[in-house]
């Protein structure tokens, strides 16, 4: 309520603060809630609203009142005298730990509950002054000359002042801590492995730690504590440190040849966080004249108040840890995602015949799983043998070759980007010609879709309805005659939930890529196809060629067999999740639902309502549509969020698309003539 007062009931807030303040003051504990009263009259409800923060109530106050001037001066030396903040330079908003979930824990604890350090550091006046992570933003807002005025009028020491030895002394501190704490983790094997670049010449970590403990001596043992810009221990740190931000840039860059564990991505994170918490402290300890004293003391107040204010930020954590994991991800599906796109006539038709072979293994998966769904087992039971059936149909369609179109969005997307990305790169070309070439390649991934869908629904179709027939003739039951109306109702996006359960299935495909990705990127980085083809025991037994070539299936394999298995284990468990919680959970699949249509139409002898065949027919449709549509876009937001593009771009890669479909709207179904 108190930001809310206007400018007159500010000041009369102010005096009544003052007046009780001056009656309960202690001056050898002064209380901190005093300033806090003071801050919070000022602090804005909505920072979005507000774009000029007025402190000339306090300033009028303090100029007109010798007796307010003199106490508040007095009280703020007293509750900032020798408090310790070195803490705050080397722990505040930088990775305490390599464990990216034990740091999202601890973090989210602290939101709820800060941790309250001692009484006698300034973090502790900060947490308790400055405790949003707003207040950076409205104090930046306070115009530089009321902030002159208001530190005029409290009589404002710099930190070079010669009674500030404390203050410098705590900076040294710090940046000693920090240096050798970067000296510490980038020595570690895991952290050197990724630049193998530098272990034939000396670590520039180890340098800048020698270096930086000559100036330390000098300054610790000299009266000033702080030199010039053109001291050569100074000057040698800088370079130093230039050397050993390009160690952890290609340690970065080094991740698509060795792959990265997200320990290894947070180690090199916290490196890199320390490496910029230096290079913005280090200039505090040069003085080239007498008005930067007073210039860098305002500017490490406020950056040691942003540093607090940050020390919990959840949103940065999450975008900076994962951004590097998740291009390594995606340049996996984006490598994968190129075989899902055909380039000519000969391709577009492999893609049919792949995906209609896919089409069959789904026809099979459809009956095994009516007819799993007929043995007495609890839900448990039900999902173990429902995502066996999924999971081992997936691997085969994989293995074989085969395609299973709703898995191309998650790979497909990461192309995409990736193409766009190379466009982005090439100066060479307008940015119309970047688009116009980025809308026939979506043109490739398109048809390519387009032609999988194809061959999936219409092989899965007809295939299941002749093995119901097959079994039905054979042993004269029609497996289907007593579930052909859910099979059937189930597909109807009006009276049951199908578009909800074909957008959990979008997630999973997501997720599937995901996991594909990830698998083969901490592959690379633990070395596994070398131990394999290395493996003593295996080339004793199969002979150092089979061995080999056991490494490179596994290379190429793998990765897609995992991702499958539990992409088949997600639509496998799912309904029986929902039913444990409660919840109407279950997923529906473009080629599934063709196959459990044609089930559907025999289990009834084909004496359905017309209505219903054609909401089923209409379903299945719509199902494949929210299917390409969730995966799609959530690996479209994954890719281009990897790549750091703009979903600006969006707008004219959009615009793009559309002016080319107008133009050759049969490109995005049929391989042109060459």
């Amino acid at each position: 309520m108190k930001s809310k007062l206007n400018h007159h009931n500010k000041r009369e807030y102010l005096e009544v603060l003052f007046e009780n303040h001056l009656k309960t003051y202690t001056e050898n504990e002064p209380d901190v809630e005093f300033l806090v009263e003071i801050i919070n009259t000022f602090r804005p409800n909505n920072i979005n609203i507000v774009y000029e923060i007025d402190l000339k109530p306090l300033i009028g106050l303090l100029s007109e009142n010798k007796l307010y001037k003199e106490h508040f001066t007095q009280y703020l030396q007293k509750l900032f005298y020798k408090k310790e903040f070195d803490q705050i330079i080397t722990d505040a908003a930088i990775l305490k730990d390599t464990n990216f979930f034990y740091e999202i824990k601890k973090r989210f604890t602290e939101k709820i509950l800060p941790y309250q350090p001692a009484k006698n550091t300034l973090q502790f006046i900060l947490n308790q002054v400055f405790y949003s992570s707003n207040d950076p933003i409205w104090i930046e807002r306070i115009p530089f000359e009321q902030i002159k005025n208001l530190l005029g009028q409290i009589e404002f020491n710099p930190v070079y002042s010669q009674n500030s030895g404390h203050e410098l002394s705590e900076i040294i501190y710090a940046l000693e801590v920090l240096i050798q704490r970067t000296s510490g983790k980038a020595m570690e094997s895991d952290v050197s492995k990724m630049v193998p670049e530098f272990q034939n010449f000396d670590s520039p970590f180890i340098a800048i730690q020698r270096e930086f403990a000559e100036l330390n001596n000098r300054l610790i043992s000299s009266e000033k504590k702080h030199t010039t810009s053109d001291d050569l221990n100074y000057k040698q740190i800088l370079i130093l440190h230039k050397q050993c931000e390009n160690y952890i840039k290609t340690a970065f860059d080094n991740s698509h040849k060795y792959g990265i564990s997200i320990t290894v991505n947070q180690s090199l994170l916290r490196i890199r966080q320390q490496l910029e918490r230096i290079k913005e402290i280090l200039p505090f300890l040069i003085i080239d004249n007498p008005e930067d004293a007073k210039k860098k003391s305002k500017e490490l107040a406020f950056l040691l108040i942003k540093y607090n204010c940050d020390k919990s930020n959840i949103k940065k954590l999450i975008n900076e840890s994962t951004q590097l994991l998740s291009y390594e991800i995606t340049q996996h599906t984006a490598r994968t995602g190129e075989h899902y796109i055909t380039n000519n006539r000969k391709e577009y038709f492999k893609m049919l015949r792949s995906a209609s072979l896919g089409g069959v293994i789904v026809a099979f998966l459809c009956i095994f799983k009516l007819l799993m769904s007929k043995i007495e087992t609890s839900d448990f039971g039900h999902a173990f043998l429902y995502s066996m059936n999924y999971s081992f149909g997936f691997i085969a369609i994989y293995l074989f070759g085969a395609t299973l179109a709703t898995k191309q969005p998650a790979m497909t997307a990461s192309a995409l980007v990736s193409a766009l990305e190379q466009g982005s790169k090439n100066n060479s070309i307008s940015l119309s010609e970047k688009y116009r070439s980025f809308a026939v390649f979506f043109a490739r991934v398109f048809r390519s879709q387009f032609i999988a869908f194809v061959g999936n629904v219409f092989l899965a179709f007809p295939i299941a309805l002749f093995l119901i027939w097959i079994i039905d003739l054979t042993f004269h039951y029609n497996i289907a005659d007593q579930k052909w109306h859910t099979l059937i109702q189930d597909l109807n996006p009006v009276e049951s939930p199908a578009i909800f359960h074909a957008a959990i299935a979008g997630v999973f495909l997501f997720i599937s890529g995901i996991i594909a990705g990830s698998v083969s990127n901490r592959d690379k980085h633990n070395h596994v196809y070398y131990r394999i083809q290395e493996h003593p025991i295996l080339k004793k037994t199969f002979g150092k060629e089979k061995t080999k070539k056991i490494a490179k299936i596994y290379e190429k394999k793998w990765a897609g067999i995992i991702s499958n298995f539990w992409f088949g284990v997600f639509l496998g468990s799912t309904a029986s999740i929902g039913i444990f919680l409660g919840l109407n959970l279950d997923i529906r699949h473009i080629t599934f639902a063709s196959g459990n249509l044609a089930l559907g139409l025999y289990g009834g002898n084909f004496d359905i309502p017309l209505s219903m065949i054609i909401w089923g027919v209409f379903g299945v449709g719509l199902i494949g549509l929210m299917n390409f549509l969730v995966s799609f876009i959530l690996s479209l937001s994954l890719a281009f969020r990897s790549r750091n593009i703009s979903l600006l771009e969006l707008r004219g890669v959009v615009s793009s698309i559309w002016k080319f479909f107008r133009q050759r709207p049969l490109h995005f179904f049929f391989p042109p003539k060459i």
